[in-house]
């Protein structure tokens, strides 16, 4: 099985035409031959890892970190995703769009492995930047090493692992690469050990329902982060169209809720 990729092109126009139709990579003797076709498209992305540029190694409390929607950047780690680490998510697909919209906005490339359903429109009426995005819909049957190499040259890179279980050897190897080239990864739809910092949201209300013509015109969510050895954080958040244009993540409240651990000490 050959590895389907879209790479980011110059014009959102044009993004959205490559998005629609794709470009296979042929199938050759071997997967690792497939692996460095995926390289050399890679290295070709204009502007690719442009913020990358002598940035690691750096000590944990010294990492960089990607934007992130305002409305949950308190949450997490210094306010966003700490380039270098691996994050689990769970939840509904709006939280990953944000984390592409705010990551892409402020000049990261980022890149969606093994979610072909993924809704880029939505990404895009948050901000998202389509041209520094690229897609692999189809990441064949490995797509942890696809995602290793894509950690390379992408600033975020998302990983859907449609039910599987990495094995702690594997998960540790790419917390390791990760960490090494200063790439923030978030994994989801899977079973995944060693990550710094689990993400979920669920949808807790709808707001334009039964109203005028029944439009949704803001969605509410719930949404924790959990990090290693630290109590679960929750705070809820109205999504939500702004006049200008764009969308706007408003937290109503900040939640804080302790870990069992945490309980019986």
């Amino acid at each position: 099985m050959g590895v389907r990729v879209t790479l980011p092109l110059e014009s959102h126009s044009a993004a959205i035409e490559s998005a629609d139709a794709g470009a296979d990579v042929p199938a050759g003797p071997d997967r690792q031959e497939r692996l460095e076709q995926l390289r050399r498209r890679i290295a070709a992305v204009p502007g690719r890892g442009e913020a990358s540029t002598g940035r690691l190694p750096l000590a944990a409390d010294e990492r960089e970190v990607l934007a992130v929607p305002d409305g949950i950047a308190r949450l997490l780690p210094k306010g966003g995703l700490v380039r270098g680490s691996v994050a689990s998510y769970s939840g509904p697909n709006s939280l990953l769009a944000g984390l592409l919209a705010a990551a892409t906005k402020a000049g990261a490339h980022a890149v969606l492995i093994g979610m072909p359903r993924f809704g880029l429109l939505a990404a895009v009426e948050m901000g998202a930047r389509l041209d520094r995005i690229a897609v692999v819909p189809d990441p064949g049957p490995d797509p942890v090493e696809v995602a290793a190499v894509l950690l390379d040259g992408m600033d975020l890179v998302v990983l859907g692992l449609g039910g599987a279980a990495v094995a702690p050897t594997r998960s540790r190897a790419l917390v390791a690469r990760a960490r090494s080239k200063g790439a923030a990864l978030v994994v989801t739809d899977g079973h995944w050990t060693g990550v710094e910092l689990s993400l979920a949201a669920r949808v807790v209300g709808y707001e334009g329902l039964g109203r005028g013509c029944g439009r949704v015109r803001a969605v509410q969510l719930d949404v924790s982060a959990t990090r290693r050895g630290a109590p679960s954080r929750t705070v809820r958040v109205d999504v939500r169209p702004v006049a200008r244009g764009g969308v706007e993540w408003v937290p109503e409240n900040l939640a804080f809720t302790r870990l069992p651990e945490a309980v019986s000490r």
